[in-house]
């Protein structure tokens, strides 16, 4: 009976310092890695408040700026158009250049 309790002690601490300590296993498992995801925005459909959120370098000032844009001139055609917006230029355009739908 002794050595039944012993044995159950040993494999339950194994098994919650294992619970403890998911890392334990990642060598059999594989490493799970961190990605990021990024969303792409649609220009033409977009809140300002998205595309403040999900475009680099784009304020919520600037968003406004698009929205107001689009509504004014019609939904965008090409990505340059966005250069037409006050305050884009274009390493601004080039560093969301693979965020932007149309």
């Amino acid at each position: 009976m002794k050595l039944t309790y012993q044995l159950f002690s040993v494999v339950f601490a194994l098994a919650f310092s294992l619970f403890l300590s998911p890392s334990a296993f990642a060598g059999e498992m594989g490493s799970v890695e961190a990605k990021e995801v990024v969303l792409s925005v649609n220009v033409n459909s977009a809140s300002a408040v998205e595309l403040a959120e999900r475009l680099n370098g784009i304020g919520e000032a600037r968003a406004q700026l698009i929205v107001e844009y689009r509504e004014v001139h019609g939904p965008f055609t090409s990505v340059e158009q966005l250069l037409n917006v006050k305050g884009i230029g274009a390493a601004t355009l080039n560093k969301n250049r693979d965020l932007i739908r149309l």
